[in-house]
């Protein structure tokens, strides 16, 4: 019988919970860190059967069983493991595994690779704590302690480190450079240390086993002061989180894990006490990575280094994870003041004083507008507008339908606030309308207008005063709904007189009788009287087009105002549905 690779199993009791497989049969109630339900193997009234999403595993006290998800599925099924694993791979989003004959050795070669790793990490470790005092001292100078390097197993890796000789006596020379720790220097035709100079720290997987490494460079050469391994068959940087493997047995009753930048950010803070630490190695937070982490932890703490260089990479994060976001899986962000990093600001005010920064951190929505509002010209009109469009964007990008609804509601509430005069509304005055060359007398009269109106009495004028540029085109106005009854019926009787063919003064004057307060008022206030008795027939065209695209423009912009402002109210999925609909109609044109 061929055999699942270990990383293939691996990886679908990453992606499944164990609550979430015995869930399905079994009635589960959290009870601290764990789950219970009444035994799917025996009858029993009273509770016995407990599910650990955190060791991987469920147990029934009643009846003595035991196992993961593959083993509760096959007896619960009746299924083989083969069936097991294909049923649980398709729950997990993944392909069915095709074994081939290289599957047995591709297995050999991730257990070889771990060898070589774990012997590598051992040795340096060994070096670390003997002759070399430079790493050691640099170490305790930033407060590690002596059982914390014991603890993370950091090594140091000597510059003239012949170690790669050492491995060729165990391993053979492929199966040590598919680890990425060596390269061949082609000038001198020699194998070199990649981390040679530098401090190391193992990367570990769930299960405890080294898989990677990150090495910090203490000489002050003109090298990068931190790399990591490379990626290689059996180490994908965006799936890994450094540390995890203790932290997730350090978990507290918050739920809570604090998301580092560097390895030292990680020791220096569970130096401190502070357990439930982890480190994105120096790469954005990928979606595999986080949720890895919501696997063990429901609110990671994201807090990278307060420079500009760190608010911009929390700012990226913030923006890439937002999508993912769901009721139980939370992302907040801690500010760390005055340029420090946790390392510095933990030495400079205390473990007590970053608690309270956990304590005040920010959910990733409200993060990312603060963020926004730091950079926002709130008298630039078209800064503000692009400011609102952004939030609804990312509104849009959360997977998570319901939570969506309620992200929108918050953003739109703080927006309303904000900018309250930017907001259309038909029963209000336009209070900033920007007045050009106009008389003051005109533009008081003018101020019982709304904008949607203004545009509106732009419209009649030209219907009035030159309906041969409307005839060609009179199926355009047909279809425009004006905002008052009174603007559609002179627009109902227009349109006749200009149907007929009847473009006389004298015609469109007999509509004077009825309409003559109306007619002069339009006359009167419509703001482009002067402009459009200065251009030729083609222009005359071009105006009017681009009045009409502009009155659809505040009409579209009303409609969504009046579905946002009903949607804080009460949410509902009609209202919804319309209003994605509305901003797909708007970005189409």
């Amino acid at each position: 019988m061929m055999k699942y690779p270990k990383e293939y199993l691996d990886e679908i009791k990453l992606r499944l919970k164990v609550s979430q497989i015995v869930g399905k049969t079994v009635k589960l109630k959290r009870r601290g860190k764990e789950f219970i339900g009444l035994s799917p193997f025996t009858s029993e009234k009273t509770p016995s059967f407990t599910v650990s999403d955190e060791k991987g595993f469920y147990h029934c006290f009643s009846s003595g069983e035991h196992g993961n998800i593959f083993d509760f599925i096959m007896k619960t099924q009746s299924l083989k493991f083969g069936e097991a694993v294909r049923q649980l791979a398709s729950e997990a989003g993944m392909q069915q595994y095709r074994f081939t004959n290289f599957d047995l050795e591709k297995e050999k070669r991730y257990q070889t690779y771990k060898d070589i790793l774990k012997d590598y990490s051992e040795y340096h470790h060994k070096v670390m704590l003997g002759k070399e005092t430079l790493p050691f001292d640099y170490l305790n100078k930033r407060g590690i302690r002596k059982e914390i390097i014991s603890e993370f197993q950091i090594g140091f890796v000597p510059k003239n480190s012949d170690y790669f000789n050492e491995l060729k006596k165990k391993f053979d020379e492929k199966e040590i450079l598919d680890t990425g720790l060596f390269y061949k220097n082609e000038k001198y035709n020699r194998y070199v240390n990649r981390f040679h100079s530098r401090i190391i720290f193992p990367i570990k997987n769930l299960t405890g086993d080294v898989i990677a490494f990150g090495g910090r460079n203490i000489n002050n050469e003109n090298t990068a002061k931190y790399i990591n391994s490379p990626e290689t068959e059996f180490y994908k940087k965006g799936r890994h989180i450094f540390n995890l493997d203790k932290a997730k047995s350090a978990r507290n009753n918050e739920q809570e894990v604090i998301v580092v930048e560097g390895y030292m950010d990680v020791i220096s803070i569970y130096s401190s006490g502070i357990k439930n630490v982890v480190s994105n190695s120096g790469i954005a937070l990928t979606e595999n990575q986080i949720n890895l982490i919501w696997r063990f932890f429901s609110k990671p703490v994201i807090c990278l280094d307060g420079d500009k260089s760190g608010q911009k990479a929390s700012l990226r994060i913030a923006e890439n994870l937002l999508q993912f976001i769901k009721e139980n899986n939370k992302i907040n962000f801690i500010n760390l003041p005055n340029n420090l990093d946790p390392d510095d600001f933990i030495k400079e005010k205390g473990r007590r004083n970053f608690e309270n920064l956990i304590k005040i951190s920010s959910p990733i929505e409200e993060f990312i507008w603060n963020i926004y509002l730091k950079d926002l010209d709130k008298s630039d009109p078209y800064a503000a507008a692009k400011f609102e469009k952004k939030f609804k964007n990312l509104c849009q990008s959360i997977q998570d339908k319901t939570l969506k609804k309620y992200i929108l509601e918050k953003y739109l509430e703080k927006i309303r606030k904000l900018t309250p005069l930017q907001r259309f509304n038909n029963r209000k005055k336009v209070e900033n309308y920007k007045i050009l060359n106009e008389t003051m007398k005109i533009a008081v009269a003018r101020e019982h207008l709304t904008k949607e109106e203004i545009k509106e009495y732009s419209i009649l004028y030209i219907m009035y005063n030159y309906p041969k540029i409307v005839s060609p085109r009179i199926e355009i106005f047909t279809d425009i709904q004006f905002s008052s009854s009174n603007l559609n019926a002179l627009k109902t009787e227009l349109l006749n007189v200009i149907s007929s063919g009847n473009f006389e003064r004298n015609d469109m004057k007999n509509l004077d009788k009825n309409y003559l307060n109306l007619i002069n008022d339009i006359n009167q206030n419509s703001v482009i009287k002067n402009i459009f008795m200065k251009k030729d027939d083609n222009q005359q065209v071009e105006l009017l087009n681009e009045i009409l695209k502009e009155l659809n423009e505040i009409k579209f912009s009303k409609k969504i105002d009046q579905l946002e402002e009903k949607l804080m109210d009460n949410f509902d999925e009609k209202s919804y549905s319309d209003l994605i609909e509305l901003k797909k109609q708007i970005n189409k044109e």
